[in-house]
């Protein structure tokens, strides 16, 4: 095992540099896909309800442990039901909702939605501290860093992540930071693009959610024979529609021929 590996594991037994534990909720409502599965791999014995979306398995990566938990959708008189201890949330949806179950004294953690691997390592950690599990959060990150160490190193090669519509996420996003982990280089094009565009400069390789098992004139594009002489790798939907350890698998794919 390398020096690099070995601290990582270490890591995963130590949780000296993370934050002090808060006392632990026994009953967890999750109201976001993204908290969703933070909630899962942190605290699943604690789970009462989770978003309708995390039995999903083309947007989640908790799908088949999510199917024994409850779901439950975000209307206040049925969270309240539950009786949670703590409810989990995204930062935008549900705003009346969780604004009555603060009234109600409910306790809320909202997710930060983070962009980067670092940003996920803070975010583990600031959840695994509040659902009292930083020894599971700990795990999580080096399992995480020992899958991103293992990537093979890559020529920088340009890739473009071309997405439905030919929208192409640009600086700051996920796809950018999975595309740089993988050893790649981003190209340098935002926005919505077209056939035209793409195939008068066409990247090293293009990146593309899995095709739905159903026919999409949003994801056409893939398939039209401008671009068939364009290398692409395909990346799992549920590995970057919310962004944690599991996006580390992203990378590993895009870096994988």
């Amino acid at each position: 095992m390398n020096a690099v590996l070995a601290a990582l594991l270490l890591l995963a037994t130590s949780a000296s540099a993370a934050p002090p534990a808060m006392p632990a909720a026994a009953r967890i409502v999750s109201l976001n896909l993204c908290t969703d599965q933070y909630l899962m791999l942190l605290a699943p014995g604690r789970a009462v309800a989770l978003s309708p979306l995390a039995r999903d398995p083309a947007l989640s990566t908790v799908a088949p442990q999510a199917a024994r938990i409850a779901w439950v959708r975000p209307d206040a008189e049925a969270v309240l039901a539950l009786r949670p201890d703590l409810v989990l949330a995204g930062p935008f949806g549900a705003q009346t909702t969780l604004a009555v179950l603060a009234r109600h004294g409910v306790p809320i953690l909202r997710t930060a939605l983070p962009q980067d691997f670092p940003a996920i390592r803070a975010e583990t950690r600031r959840f695994a501290a509040a659902l009292g599990a930083i020894g599971e959060g700990e795990r999580l990150i080096a399992q995480m860093d020992i899958r991103l160490a293992g990537i093979p190193v890559h020529p920088r090669l340009e890739v473009l992540a071309l997405e439905p519509r030919g929208y192409v996420p640009g600086e700051g996003s996920l796809e950018q930071s999975v595309i740089r982990a993988a050893g790649f280089t981003p190209a340098p094009r935002s926005g919505r693009l077209g056939l035209e565009a793409i195939a008068a400069h066409p990247p090293a390789l293009i990146a593309a959610a899995v095709a739905p098992d159903y026919p999409s004139l949003a994801t056409d594009l893939l398939r039209h024979p401008a671009l068939a002489a364009i290398a692409r790798r395909m990346w799992r939907t549920a590995d970057l529609t919310c962004a944690g350890p599991w996006t580390a698998e992203a990378a590993a794919t895009l870096a994988t021929p």
